[in-house]
């Protein structure tokens, strides 16, 4: 038998999800999971401007006064869709307040996925259709952004040595904007491209991408 392993980031967002869950009654959760899913496979159809809320209760096989107990609209329900995935990935964040740069190169050395980065994918796989929805050409043009700028920033500053995290050197800042933007492109292409790549691959990618040099060897 085959025993699935859950990494302690990973398994922290579950649980939490699962206790804020718990109060709310089988229903709700049942709608909102189906107006839920009725939003993505529309956005990726038509695009966010591209349907109203009568096509998404329809999808959703709900009536309207169901979808208006509880959001005001379908700008409220991907707000509120992506607030939740926000607040999921703060969980990470505060771990990665914690990482240094000399245990990623301790990983790296033994050629070891950083569990942190693992348990991250993971999330991010367990995402992957919603993500890729409101990322892509058919979605929220403002998530992206908003994701570089509190998971992929708070990444790179927590692998920077410790003189340089608070720098007011303008080189430290464009750095920080580089790779924030380059990390966000890597989770968008491993998102796009169907997440072959397993979380454990995603994450040694990841860490190598923080030392590798421009013109250097890029075979893994």
């Amino acid at each position: 038998m085959t025993t699935t392993t859950v990494s302690p980031a990973a398994a922290a967002v579950q649980s939490a999800r699962r206790c804020t869950a718990a109060p709310q009654d089988r229903r709700i959760l049942r709608s909102k999971r189906a107006l839920r899913d009725a939003l993505i496979e529309l956005m990726e159809e038509r695009s966010f401007d591209g349907f109203s809320v009568n096509d998404l209760c329809e999808r959703a096989d709900l009536n309207r006064g169901t979808f208006y107990n509880h959001f005001r609209d379908k700008d409220d329900l991907l707000a509120q869709l992506e607030a939740e995935v926000m607040e999921d990935l703060e969980r990470f964040q505060v771990q990665m307040r914690n990482l240094t740069v000399h245990e990623l190169l301790g990983y790296r050395a033994r050629k070891k996925p950083l569990p942190l980065l693992v348990g991250l994918f993971d999330y991010l796989r367990e995402q992957g259709a919603f993500l890729h929805a409101v990322l892509g050409s058919g979605g929220d043009v403002g998530f992206g952004p908003r994701l570089r700028d509190s998971l992929c920033t708070n990444l790179v500053q927590s692998v920077l040595h410790e003189r340089y995290r608070n720098d007011p050197e303008p080189f430290v800042g464009y750095y920080v904007a580089f790779f924030a933007s380059a990390y966000l492109g890597v989770i968008t292409r491993w998102i796009e491209t169907g997440m072959r790549e397993s979380s454990e691959e995603m994450a040694l990618i990841a860490m190598r991408l923080f030392f590798i040099k421009p013109g250097e060897s890029i075979k893994l």
